[in-house]
């Protein structure tokens, strides 16, 4: 199966960074999600119940990252993975995190990939 459900650069606010001045201002990060939901999008039915509501995970992923300061992006991609396969019915998380930390650059990024395990 290869249906995914993408939310692409959603502008989360968050204190994050390695010095302490720099986790003392929230900062916007992007999150991009690549999720492989558990049932095909053939089998849902037309049921918002039976897929993954891209809505509530937005604002789920707004909070986690304003829930707590970090000092890694690598942290921040980490905890939203881990959040998306323990929270929803998904078989596979992919998480982008962009910082826009350095000069000459358009940002920093770190992605990560989790399966579940079943």
């Amino acid at each position: 199966m290869s249906d995914t459900i993408e939310i692409r650069k959603l502008r989360v606010t968050t204190h994050i960074g390695v010095p302490d001045e720099e986790r003392a201002a929230p900062q916007v990060v992007l999150l991009t999600i690549l999720m492989t939901p558990r049932t095909a999008f053939a089998d849902l039915a037309d049921d918002i119940e039976r897929t993954v509501d891209y809505y509530a995970v937005s604002l789920e992923l707004e909070a986690l990252a304003a829930a707590k300061p970090r000092k890694l992006i690598e942290t921040l991609a980490a905890d939203v993975a881990d959040h998306l396969l323990e929270n929803h019915p998904l078989r596979r998380a992919d998480v982008l995190v962009e910082k826009f930390i350095l000069p000459n650059t358009e940002c920093v990024a770190v992605r990560t990939v989790r399966e579940r395990a079943d």
